[in-house]
């Protein structure tokens, strides 16, 4: 058969309005013939081929996604890991044991203690080491959410419950179903919801507003607050039945000042971190650093030192934090004052004294490297070691 008694007849298979490819088919021409029917089959056969590979498109992409939620959920299990938490003080000791203790079972957690101690760490800590890990793990702050609004967030709404309810949505308890839900700043609940939580607790089951629809759920619950919840009931602003429910296995995690030991850790912790985001070879904290870090009182607990060590590799220009790097709230009053009557030149030799200490250190004592480091010789640095009276030899580890 010739080129001329040939007709060649060709669909395009499309997904939306992408092209993925197309189907020909050559056959024998003849005057008169119709070909519509065999255009019509062609396009049956398009359409099926692109149907495939759009289902094998989400097939490889749900894959995709189970495989990233995998990876990502053995992260946070890893980054919560108890070992992973910063302080080796003795209060902090009890705390991991307490994790260790409740993360295998059901028990509902309350965890105590003042803003910035870390209550929302320990909660991620007890649900990644639990047998929930691969489950959902859903946050909600009780107290950062308008009243009106928080009924509709914690059990969620039906279509038509409310103006501008034009669809059903699922609430955070329905949300954290076979997972965890973590209420943080419980204390903050209003009364008329404190009713519906602890029916939660209590039978694991609830309605969305504006439903008539029982729920059942399977879920724990850990929640976190910094008020004292016996002087709330007291005045009538805690339900009492509700703390005794939520008061099974209590965690109190203690302020900063209280364990003094783990400041330098927490300090050292945040400046690795805070260096290595912002790009700078910052190693190490200066002596006169380290003395007010450890006697600043730390009302913010942790958050106010990561917020503290954050800005002071922000200003530092070398590589190591000085006490000028530090934020004016933690100059001790006695420093302050000491140094407010002092002359500018007492000053200096404040700050010299500061120097020559933190280059020893890092030389370990050795004077010629120490001089090298502050660019200057050793015969003017041994004379400055004389001046203030410091002792290379104290240096050398």
């Amino acid at each position: 058969m010739t080129q001329k008694h040939i007709s060649f007849i060709c669909v395009p298979i499309k997904l939306g309005t992408e092209v993925l490819g197309a189907v020909s088919v050559d056959q024998s021409f003849s005057n008169g013939s119709d070909y519509s029917e065999d255009v019509r089959f062609l396009s049956i056969i398009t359409a099926m081929l692109a149907q495939s590979v759009k289902l094998r498109n989400i097939l490889e992409d749900e894959e995709h996604l189970l495989t990233e939620n995998i990876i990502l959920r053995d992260e946070l299990k890893e980054k919560y890991n108890i070992h992973n938490m910063i302080g080796n003080s003795g209060a902090m000791q009890l705390v991991y044991e307490n994790i260790i203790q409740v993360a295998h079972s059901n028990a509902t957690v309350l965890i105590r203690g003042e803003s910035g101690t870390g209550k929302e760490l320990v909660a991620h800590a007890i649900h990644y080491n639990s047998l929930r890990s691969q489950k959902p793990f859903v946050k909600i702050n009780c107290g950062a959410i308008p009243e009106n609004l928080i009924e509709s967030e914690l059990f969620g709404y039906e279509k038509g419950a409310f103006t501008g309810a034009t669809d059903r949505k699922k609430g955070k308890f329905e949300l954290a179903d076979g997972g965890t839900i973590f209420l943080d700043e419980i204390g903050e609940l209003p009364l008329n919801l404190q009713v519906r939580i602890l029916r939660v607790l209590q039978e694991k089951e609830f309605e969305r507003v504006g439903g008539v629809k029982t729920i059942k759920i399977n879920v724990r619950i850990i929640a976190a607050t910094n008020r004292n919840l016996e002087d709330e009931i007291k005045i009538n602003r805690f339900r009492e039945d509700l703390y005794y429910r939520l008061n099974v296995f209590p965690i109190y995690i203690p302020p900063l000042r209280e364990r003094k030991t783990d400041v330098l850790l927490l300090a050292e912790h945040f400046l690795q971190k805070y260096a290595q985001e912002n790009n700078k070879d910052i190693t190490r904290l200066s002596t006169l650093a380290i003395d007010l870090l450890n006697s600043y009182h730390w009302p913010g607990n942790v958050r106010e030192i990561q917020n503290c060590m954050e800005r002071a590799v922000l200003v530092c220009d070398s590589d190591t934090i000085q006490s000028t790097h530090l934020p004016p709230t933690l100059q001790r009053a006695d420093t302050m004052n000491a140094l407010e009557n002092l002359s500018l030149a007492h000053q200096v030799e404040h700050f010299e004294k500061e120097l020559i200490i933190d280059s020893l250190k890092k030389a370990r004592g050795i004077k010629s490297k120490a001089a090298k480091y502050l660019s200057t010789t050793e015969r003017i640095l041994g004379y400055k070691m004389r001046q203030y009276h410091i002792d290379y030899k104290t240096f050398r580890r």
